[in-house]
């Protein structure tokens, strides 16, 4: 081919595209040729398809293969349950001390405040003293550090331990006539 197809223009020798109106030229393979332009992908693939197998092959040598006598566990959830134990009852003036959270157990309270601990555990005291002269029921301090649901290093001022969300959430607005910012949280530990 000597001109360009679309503008007439005269090519050279090689030219890949026309330099007057930019047509892509087919190339000495494209016509006639019996070479698969798309064939290469072909040979990719089975080339991957034998490494893969390969390696599955190895994977199942080294794991011992599938002869084994290992049972597979799979965690289905369930309902929550109520936590067991649990706070100190009211003494007979109607106010309780200042308790801690019960080792190991899990459940919902509210936090009535959360204190940095370089402040030291005094603040936290005062705080639950004062949430106790309120009526406020079980009143209790934690380190957040020790619970995964809770950002580490506050101590938490907290009333009541709950069951459920639900019944953290009824009590919460007796709660937040003492502090403006109460809210419930989940304890885990």
């Amino acid at each position: 081919m000597n001109h360009c197809p679309r503008c007439g223009e005269e090519l050279a020798a090689g030219q890949e595209y026309c330099v007057e109106c930019g047509l892509r030229l087919p190339g000495p393979d494209a016509v006639g040729s019996t070479r698969d332009p798309g064939g290469g992908w072909i040979r990719r693939s089975a080339v991957g398809l034998v490494v893969a197998a390969a390696g599955a092959a190895l994977a199942v040598a080294a794991t011992g293969g599938t002869g084994g006598t290992h049972t597979l566990l799979t965690a289905t959830g369930g309902f929550a349950k109520a936590p067991t134990g649990g706070l100190s009852a009211p003494s007979a003036g109607g106010k309780s001390r200042i308790v801690d959270w019960p080792a190991g157990q899990d459940g919902w309270t509210i936090t009535l405040a959360s204190l940095p601990q370089t402040g030291g555990r005094r603040a936290a005291v005062e705080r639950a003293r004062d949430a106790r002269r309120h009526d406020l029921g079980t009143v209790g301090i934690l380190d957040s550090s020790q619970y995964a649901s809770l950002h580490p290093g506050y101590w938490i001022v907290f009333t009541g331990e709950f069951a459920s969300e639900a019944e953290a959430s009824s009590a919460l607005p007796s709660a937040r006539a003492f502090a403006r910012t109460a809210s419930v949280r989940r304890v885990v530990p």
